[in-house]
């Protein structure tokens, strides 16, 4: 098992909106950077990835999902008129990928970017670095088990 972090603006997505979706789950679309597309292709079917509102107030780490749809093309980036358009991709050339991740666990309290800074364990996550700013990247499994250990001290 491998494991990732996914970043979201809760007024985009939410984790609650995830919550709320069907069997609590979704499609992971409209990633635009080649990078970070190429993490989601990585994704295999059971990975687990820390949900991560960015774009918030606070941004924080507010749980875990698993990854249920390994990569496949992100059709929006063909649909006329979407906001993930791409007039570069087409079905016969797609460009973009996205999985398909359904909810574990909403963490009881969220874990703000400021307190992960304040944590030693985490030194070296992607996340921290300054400048960082891909919407989905690795996670150790030290830092994994990091997260899990900050939501159940809250």
């Amino acid at each position: 098992m491998h494991y990732w972090l996914i970043k979201s603006e809760p007024t985009t997505f939410s984790i609650h909106d995830l919550a709320r979706s069907k069997n609590k789950t979704t499609c992971w679309e409209g990633v635009r950077n080649y990078q970070a597309r190429n993490f989601l292709r990585a994704m295999k079917q059971g990975d687990r990835a820390i949900f991560y509102h960015s774009n918030a107030k606070p941004p924080a780490a507010v749980g875990i999902v698993e990854v249920v749809k390994e990569a496949y093309p992100d059709h929006f980036a063909w649909k006329e008129g979407h906001k993930y358009q791409d007039t570069k991709a087409s079905p016969e050339k797609p460009i973009w990928s996205m999985v398909d991740v359904k909810l574990v666990q909403i963490f009881p309290q969220e874990t703000s970017l400021e307190q992960l800074r304040g944590v030693k364990a985490l030194e070296g996550l992607e996340l921290l670095r300054r400048g960082s700013r891909l919407s989905v990247h690795p996670v150790s499994a030290a830092h994994f088990k990091v997260f899990e250990r900050l939501a159940k001290q809250k």
